[in-house]
């Protein structure tokens, strides 16, 4: 049982694990901001548009609801929910907006970040320190032999 609690922590520490953690987190709000925008702020004006309460009542009817009469079973209403349908493309489309700005600002910075390292002055080759420090040596070597 120990060597599983041990094997369960390095798993669970990994860095990883606890990065793709945070992403869920982090995803998972912004999914409820992306809704609240689609249903709270874009919603409202397209039922203005469509003069209605939007489009999650839209459908259309294959068999009307009917109610229970005598001997006759009640009959629930059978609709295809397009407006919930183009409503979640609206959520898909805003969130995949939003992500792919982020990852371009994200990618632009990390561009900016390898043109500074190359812009950056390389520093002596491993051949060159190596030169030096055998001339560093053969000049010691010539001073204590007082040369």
């Amino acid at each position: 049982m120990g060597a599983f609690i041990k094997d369960f922590k390095e798993f669970a520490m990994k860095g990883n694990i606890i990065d793709m953690a945070v992403g869920v987190i982090v995803g998972g709000a912004f999914g409820a901001i992306v809704s609240s925008l689609v249903n709270d702020i874009i919603m409202p004006v397209v039922s203005l548009a469509t003069g209605g309460d939007g489009l999650k009542n839209l459908k259309y009817v294959i068999v009307n609801a009917k109610e229970a009469s005598g001997d006759v079973a009640a009959v629930q209403e059978v609709a295809i929910n397009y407006g919930m349908f183009i409503q979640n493309i609206v959520n898909f489309l805003i969130i995949a907006l939003s992500i792919f700005v982020a990852l371009r600002v994200i990618m632009k910075f990390k561009k900016q970040e390898k043109a500074a390292e190359a812009a950056a002055p390389a520093g002596p080759t491993q051949e060159e320190l190596l030169t030096q420090i055998r001339d560093i040596l053969a000049s010691e070597k010539d001073a204590k032999n007082g040369k």
